[in-house]
């Protein structure tokens, strides 16, 4: 198996960067390739979504990007621990009718020993906004 880098346990450093990867691939989109990033077993809850093994992750995001237009997240560390990272975060999108929403957040993260994230739990809570009062472009 193809591991993904850094690995548990996890320290500072290495939880950071796991952060900002996720950032990243995520402000990408590209929810084929972000989707490689879970276990194939991984369980989700996203609001009150709930979401079994990667093909199902894969469909929640190629959906959730043709409703969120103009998609921007930010991610910050909050805490970690061994296996696990705690997240915050915000991002900003429109929907199809144009208006503009920014969505703040935690996570909690599992990941296996090969670095696959195999447990995300996303609370959530959207924020009607003003296309002016956007922070992140």
């Amino acid at each position: 198996m193809i591991k993904k880098y850094p690995l548990p346990p996890f320290n500072k450093e290495t939880a950071t960067q796991k952060v900002q990867a996720a950032e990243d691939a995520w402000n990408t989109q590209d929810y084929e390739k972000i989707a490689m990033a879970y276990s194939e077993d991984t369980e989700w809850r996203n609001r009150n979504t709930f979401l079994y093994g990667r093909e199902e992750v894969q469909s929640f995001l190629k959906d959730k990007w043709e409703n969120e237009l103009d998609y921007k997240l930010k991610k910050e560390l909050w805490s970690y621990t061994d296996n696990r990272i705690a997240v915050r975060f915000e991002y900003e999108y429109r929907n199809n009718s144009g208006e503009w929403f920014r969505a703040y957040g935690n996570e909690n993260w599992e990941f296996d020993e090969n670095g696959y994230m195999q447990k995300r739990y996303a609370s959530i809570n959207d924020l009607s906004i003003n296309e002016h009062e956007r922070k992140l472009k």
